[in-house]
């Protein structure tokens, strides 16, 4: 049995729940999402495995999760990492929003995530338990990709593709050719 936080609208900690309980119940708790960048300016982007509890085969950021009960979350976001992607780098918060998202299951992701980004250059395995598969995508032909399927995309991550923050960060560190 997972635990995750349950948070209020301030991000601050007020309780502890069984992580499937929190999404049947709607409550809001804290969320991370991760995107990793190469040395090409590419982002790595995976499609999660069929079995995934909500948003199955849906493409999405490098890596998302949420922190367990009594765990920091960037330590949640490099521990998730390791477990889906199979590999760490060093990360920099960049910005947190909330969104709340019903999903045909019943189940709902009211969440307020926190997005960190990173680099890595080397190979690595993912776990084809999380993964089905991945790939590393200019944001150009991702943007355009999900404004043609956005049914193809997880809701957290079209958030986080429309969010000004990210247009900035985009914007100010990476070239495009």
């Amino acid at each position: 049995m997972t635990e995750i936080i349950v948070v209020n609208e301030h991000d601050d900690e007020i309780g502890i729940g069984e992580k499937l309980l929190v999404h049947q119940q709607g409550l809001l708790h804290r969320a991370f999402s991760i995107l990793v960048f190469n040395q090409n300016n590419e982002l790595l982007i995976h499609q999660r495995t069929s079995h995934k509890y909500h948003s199955g085969d849906l493409w999405t950021n490098t890596c998302c999760g949420h922190p367990n009960a009594n765990e920091e979350i960037g330590a949640a976001a490099h521990r998730r990492l390791s477990e889906e992607m199979g590999f760490d780098t060093p990360l920099e918060f960049l910005y947190k929003f909330q969104y709340r998202a019903e999903f045909e299951n019943g189940l709902i992701e009211n969440e307020i995530d926190n997005v960190f980004v990173g680099t890595y250059y080397d190979s690595f395995i993912v776990n084809p338990e999380e993964v089905a598969d991945y790939k590393w995508i200019t944001i150009g032909n991702l943007l355009e990709n999900v404004s043609k399927n956005p049914e193809n995309y997880t809701f957290w991550f079209k958030e986080i593709l429309k969010s000004d923050k990210f247009t900035a960060f985009v914007a100010a560190n990476l070239v495009f050719i």
